[in-house]
């Protein structure tokens, strides 16, 4: 198995139960886990409102061959999601309330990469109107699920843009900086479809020196900076050159199958 393009998401199809929904757009990633956490799916002209957020807690199988991704979901919860504006930052209130239309756990409110677990189905398998579901605790006497609601509407006022949601398109667009230089741009993000990680950048040095993009661990970056439309590297111009070589026609592999972690 190999890890996969970002950019190669571009046009898949979506296919719920009961049908297709759309085509993928765009994928916002967790700078803070390196994580892919929601598809910006384009319904198209299926219905009025063109774009819609569907978690891969929802996407039960990929179809690389024919380029379609598999939903949990029917056409009427998707249809019946909560509306997105793509221009404006995703805020943590408007996660909570995806989640809870759907009636996923939430993955804000545990120790592992997906709250309860290391893969996004276990947000399902745990929906929040379990007791005990998706919360680091529950006061006694009180629903889950309207701890899951606290949860969400008290890390909103916390974090009202919720800005380590990034979308890929508009960082594949940002700069590199490095303490002694800045060049070149984001190409790529390739990940895992196990667990959605992001396991390397792509980075395209342009001009900068001869030869092939490289591959950069997210462990190497310090931050990344949407005022300045920039990645900011923790390691020199020197350590980024020698970092691996990148060749799209032989991905690198992903990492072995982990077995599934509950706390």
């Amino acid at each position: 198995m190999f890890l996969h393009s970002v950019k190669g998401l571009d046009n898949f199809t979506v296919a719920a139960k009961d049908g297709d929904v759309g085509t993928v757009d765009d994928v916002y990633f967790d700078e803070e886990k390196w994580v892919i956490r929601y598809l910006v799916v384009d319904t198209g002209d299926w219905f009025i409102r063109r774009d819609v957020l569907i978690s891969p807690i929802s996407i039960r199988r990929n179809d690389w061959a024919l380029r379609t991704m598999h939903a949990d979901l029917t056409r009427q919860q998707i249809r019946d999601s909560p509306s997105i504006d793509t221009a404006q930052p995703v805020s943590r209130r408007h996660e909570a309330e995806l989640h809870r239309h759907y009636g996923y756990s939430y993955y804000w409110t545990g120790p592992y990469m997906w709250g309860e677990g290391v893969y996004p189905g276990i947000l399902e398998e745990r929906p929040f109107d379990e007791p005990g579901a998706g919360t680091d605790t529950v006061e006694h006497g009180e629903s889950a699920k309207s701890a899951q609601s606290a949860a969400g509407h008290n890390a909103d006022e916390h974090v009202p843009d919720n800005r380590h949601l990034f979308s890929c398109k508009d960082v594949m667009s940002y700069a590199i900086r490095t303490p002694d230089e800045s060049f070149g741009h984001v190409e790529d993000l390739l990940f895992d479809d196990d667990d959605w990680s992001v396991q390397f950048l792509v980075i395209d040095p342009r001009n900068w020196w001869p030869g092939k993009p490289v591959l950069v661990s997210p462990s190497l970056i310090d931050h990344i900076s949407s005022e300045d439309r920039s990645v900011v590297m923790g390691i020199t111009r020197d350590e980024l050159e020698h970092c691996p070589a990148y060749d799209s026609r032989n991905p690198p592999p992903s990492k072995p199958h982990r077995p599934r972690m509950h706390p």
